[in-house]
């Protein structure tokens, strides 16, 4: 490659923008940026893990406890290690020993604890001094599935799982021999203890009610173990065949009368609104408005004999009354024109059915 062709194609060529000298974004995580470049904070020590380093000074010391034969050993042990950190030299061991991110390491002398490290290289006696791992990260342990009964002496197989992290190294690793086990035999019992305290409909439908029962009980043994339980989660409720058939059965039966609720609901409306109708249709105003539709139906009819029927706001009676009421009926005339003589009745009803 030429001179000019790599300076055209280094970091800072002519065509390239320089970074600029700001202030970083204010991103955090995978937050994109203003112009829309994705970018990553980096991390921080205390985010990846917390300190647990710590040297245990002991009031006693080694040579009061150990005596001679310790103290000897230990800088026999010193040496050997000198000669072990010499790539070269293969016939002693290495006293350094590298401790991964995510643990912590316990060094022991004699078998007493003595110190706790953080990761990276650390050196130990190879002849006094014993080096244990302890992973602080959260773990996972699954619960085998377990026989539980309820209070309503249900049958029930459930299974879980919980999370858990170390908060206390020397705890853990000195305190109890296997924490694992520990929290599965621990949790086994609680959710026996919690699930027969609770009926079948309660266990279904709280279920996390019920698993955040259960944490708050290991947590607080756990603690005394060194250890936080970050939750306990209940993955599987297991029912028996006939058990299945029969909530299948509940269940359907409860939605057919739900419907059926339902149904007979939507008939009551119905006939509520058909007698609403029913009333409106039977008033007066309604039965004329039916009897001048049938009218004009009947009108358009050619070639036939149509009996008209006068409505029942329209017979004689009705007009002799309505024109009584308005002052121009017969009986303001009284006696003059007729009175109540049967011919003159006859002629004035003749002349209100001709109007009509």
């Amino acid at each position: 490659m030429s001179a000019q062709n790599w300076e055209d194609s280094g970091p800072l060529a002519s065509n390239h923008k320089a970074p600029s000298s700001g202030p970083p974004p204010t991103n955090v995580g995978f937050r994109p940026s203003n112009n829309g470049i994705v970018t990553v904070q980096p991390a921080r020590l205390e985010d990846l893990q917390p300190s647990y380093a710590q040297v245990l000074k002991h009031p006693d010391g080694d040579a009061t406890v150990h005596g001679w034969y310790a103290s000897m050993i230990h800088t026999l042990g010193e040496s050997i290690g000198f000669l072990g950190a010499i790539p070269c030299c293969f016939c002693c061991p290495n006293p350094f020993k590298p401790i991964a991110q995510g643990e912590v390491g316990l060094v022991t002398r004699f078998g007493r604890f003595e110190r706790a490290v953080d990761p990276g290289l650390v050196k130990v006696n190879p002849l006094s001094e014993h080096l244990t791992t302890v992973d602080v990260k959260i773990q996972i342990v699954e619960v085998p599935r377990q026989v539980c009964m309820t209070k309503d002496n249900v049958t029930l197989n459930l299974t879980s799982v919980i999370y858990y992290h170390i908060t206390s190294p020397h705890k853990a690793a000195f305190g109890i021999t296997n924490i694992r086990q520990a929290l599965v035999e621990r949790t086994q019992t609680t959710l026996r203890h919690v699930v027969g305290a609770r009926v079948l409909q309660d266990v279904i439908e709280r279920r996390e009610e019920v698993a955040q029962s259960i944490g708050d009980i290991i947590e607080e043994v756990a603690a005394g173990w060194g250890v936080q339980v970050e939750s306990m989660l209940i993955k599987d409720i297991i029912f028996s065949n006939e058990l299945q058939e029969s909530l299948s059965m509940a269940a359907q039966s409860k939605r057919i009368g739900e419907s059926k609720v339902i149904a007979a609901r939507a008939e009551v409306e119905s006939a509520k609104l058909m007698r609403t109708a029913a009333d409106i249709l039977s008033s007066a105003p309604a039965m004329q408005i039916r009897y001048l539709e049938t009218m004009q139906s009947m009108a358009k009819t050619a070639n036939s004999k149509v009996i008209f029927l006068p409505a029942i706001n329209q017979t004689v009676q009705d007009q002799l009354r309505a024109a009584d009421a308005a002052g121009e009926g017969p009986s303001q005339y009284g006696h003059e024109f007729g009175g109540e003589a049967d011919g003159f009745q006859q002629a004035m009803k003749a002349r209100v059915v001709e109007d009509i």
